[in-house]
């Protein structure tokens, strides 16, 4: 690998860690488009649970990955909603790259031999 492809990777993984670790912080919570969607025709109690009605959000409940260490976007245990959601996206930037590397790297082309 080139010194500049390196440096580059570099940049961009340093532009990607900061989006995710920083400016994530700053979104919105309230839900988007889709999730506004899927939840019109139900029915709510005090908790923001659904407790009846008829909408596409029903179904979705049984398969939820509540009790996963990355779910709604932060980290368990972590009491700081700000910094929970940012070293989940610094974590997930970090898998992601590591993982797609690790893809690159295998089907990489190789010198033949001989």
């Amino acid at each position: 690998m080139s010194k500049r492809l390196g440096w580059f990777l570099a940049g961009g993984l340093l532009v990607a860690i900061l989006l995710a670790g920083v400016v994530s912080g700053f979104a919105s919570g309230s839900p988007d488009g889709l999730d506004a969607t899927a939840r019109q025709g139900c029915t709510f109690n005090a908790d923001d649970e659904i407790t009846g009605g008829t909408c596409m959000a029903q179904q979705e409940q049984d398969h939820q990955l509540g009790g996963g260490p990355l779910a709604d976007y932060g980290i368990r245990g972590i009491g700081n909603d700000h910094l929970s959601t940012g070293l989940a996206g610094v974590l997930g930037v970090v898998i992601v790259f590591a993982l797609s590397g690790g893809v690159f790297w295998l089907v990489r082309r190789r010198k033949p031999v001989g």
